[in-house]
């Protein structure tokens, strides 16, 4: 019965949620304001020196909805100078006093994810659901890092004789993160909690499209107790993003985007001789085997290539079947169907920007003049302002394609019929990308086979999306497109990335001990130590 109670709770909780989010869209139609969204520095919104802003739209009809501020060095200099002030201070902390203030700044998103998940909705265009994930998986970073003063501990051992060695973290300094539009809240997450609890001062570049949700978040931290100048914004595009880079008092860089800017920003890092993680794009496999569960599968696959608009780098792009998988197909085909347009649960949204609806149509043009059947054809969608394009479907005769081999960022599936497992391996293998793959099958032998010949560094088992949670990292490959730098995100990668593992080795006098009054000496002095022949402390 209280478990009935706590289910109607929730239900009634969501649905005045939603119908908060659904007054919220009402009333922003009604009348926009136009918000200016400045840098966060010092714990204050300062304008950026130039005083230029951009335009901030909502890909629904492409409508200004706030100004994000033009940064330049000037602006990143201030952030720099106001991260490192406040490094002593912080990093003097306990890890449990910052670590305490990160569990306040959890429950306030916790508090305010409605509103949060209402900006991600305006400024990205997900619907209000994968908005309300969109906070949640981020808050879920954000409650692991509450726990590192358990986990990040270091370690001590007595290695010989009187010799010990102990290692332990130290924070880097300032360090820095550069993020995308797809995951206004979540992405940011992957690293701000850790590097903050960690004993670092931050410094983030939101994407220049989707402002406005990290403007709330640093009202939300500050409100939680941060101290100014421990979290800082610098909004902007490349120049800004060259100035992070190159300041010589950011110890560390995290980036996520695009393939071609992850490496750049890679080898810029390198150069400097700077710690870098920087992941790029994907071309995500899926492989059917006759053996899966068809209506798991087809539900799963749709929600893997068309759940938030496809703009992930953890959608899957291609479905490789082993064999003709008519029922599959049908089923995949009748669910893509039925997903409908808009921002409510369950709805798909438009894609961000006008260039990025261009691009993915471009995809589908090539695949049809290349002689791919389009069986769902999502340029339907197409209204007269917005970015909308439905999800689709294409049948291809090449795997050569390129809709079949290029990440396109765009809800398209790409079907291919391999006729063996091999040929579907040496197909996933070649693609340049490393990010994730998956198996459908009912049985752990033949996953097994696929898992261990997948070339990616996330796999999946009947799971579309094989994102890995808290405790685990995320982060694709080495040695491919999707991955460049040092380490992965999240998780205990990023306990790695955001510290400095120092390691003592010490070595204390041999002790006195004066003979006891009757004479006898105590077990301490009569006990005799075995001979360390790997010991170099105090011998040649």
């Amino acid at each position: 019965e209280r478990s009935c109670q706590i289910e109607r709770e929730r239900k009634a909780h969501l649905c005045k949620e939603l119908f908060s989010h659904q007054e919220g869209v009402k009333e922003k139609k009604r009348d926009r304001m136009v918000l200016k969204v400045d840098n966060f520095i010092g714990g204050s919104f300062v304008p950026p020196e130039s005083n230029e802003y951009l335009s901030v739209t909502n890909p629904e009809d492409n409508a200004e909805i706030a100004q994000v501020g033009v940064s330049g060095e000037k602006d990143v200099e201030a952030a720099v100078q106001a991260a490192k002030a406040a490094f002593p201070e912080w990093s003097g902390m306990t890890i449990k006093a910052r670590a305490a203030i990160m569990m306040k700044f959890q429950g306030l998103v916790r508090d305010n994810a409605a509103e949060l998940a209402n900006l991600i909705v305006a400024e990205n265009g997900k619907n209000f659901t994968e908005a309300m994930a969109d906070v949640a998986k981020g808050n879920e970073t954000v409650e692991y890092s509450c726990s590192l003063p358990q986990v990040a501990q270091g370690k001590c051992l007595r290695v010989s004789g009187r010799v010990y060695c102990e290692d332990r973290r130290d924070a880097l300094g300032v360090v820095a993160s550069i993020v995308p539009f797809n995951f206004p809240a979540m992405v940011p997450a992957w690293t701000y909690p850790i590097a903050l609890v960690m004993g670092n001062t931050f410094i983030l570049k939101p994407s220049e499209k989707v402002p406005m949700t990290m403007r709330r978040i640093a009202e939300l931290m500050t409100e939680a107790g941060m101290p100014a100048g421990v979290f800082n914004m610098v909004q902007g595009t490349r120049t800004a993003v060259e100035a992070i880079i190159d300041h010589p008092d950011v110890k560390a860089v995290t980036f996520v985007g695009s393939s071609p800017v992850a490496k750049a920003v890679a080898e810029r890092c390198h150069g400097l001789h700077k710690r870098v993680t920087a992941l790029g794009g994907a071309k995500n496999h899926l492989v059917a085997l006759p053996d899966c569960d068809i209506a798991e599968t087809a539900s799963d696959v749709v929600v893997s290539f068309a759940g938030a608009k496809g703009e992930r780098c953890m959608m899957a792009g291609v479905l490789l079947t082993i064999g003709e998988q008519q029922a599959l197909v049908e089923a995949i085909v009748e669910k893509a169907k039925s997903i409908q347009p808009g921002t409510a649960p369950g709805q798909m949204g438009p894609v961000i920007t006008e260039a990025s609806y261009n691009n993915i149509v471009s995809y589908i043009e090539q695949s049809e003049k290349s002689g791919a059947k389009i069986l769902v054809d999502g340029r339907s969608w197409k209204k007269e302002a917005g970015n909308w394009i439905g999800p689709t479907v294409l049948l291809h005769e090449s795997s050569s394609d390129k809709a079949m081999t290029e990440e396109i960022f765009g809800p398209v599936l790409s079907i291919y019929v391999c006729s063996t497992w091999d040929e579907a391996i040496t197909i996933e293998n070649s693609n340049p990308f490393g990010n994730a793959a998956a198996i459908y099958t009912t049985s752990g032998t033949n996953a097994e086979w696929f898992t261990s010949r997948f070339r990616a560094g996330m796999l999946g088992v009947n799971i579309g999306i094989p994102v890995p949670r808290e405790p685990f990292s995320f982060g694709g490959l080495y040695g491919t497109k999707s991955k460049y730098g040092d380490m992965d995100i999240t998780g205990d990668g990023g306990i790695e990335f955001f510290s400095n593992r120092i390691k003592v080795t010490t070595k204390w006098p041999k002790p006195s001990f004066p003979a006891a009054a009757n004479g006898h000496t105590n077990g301490h002095a009569s006990k005799k130590q075995a001979t360390d022949h790997a010991n170099f402390a105090g011998q040649m």
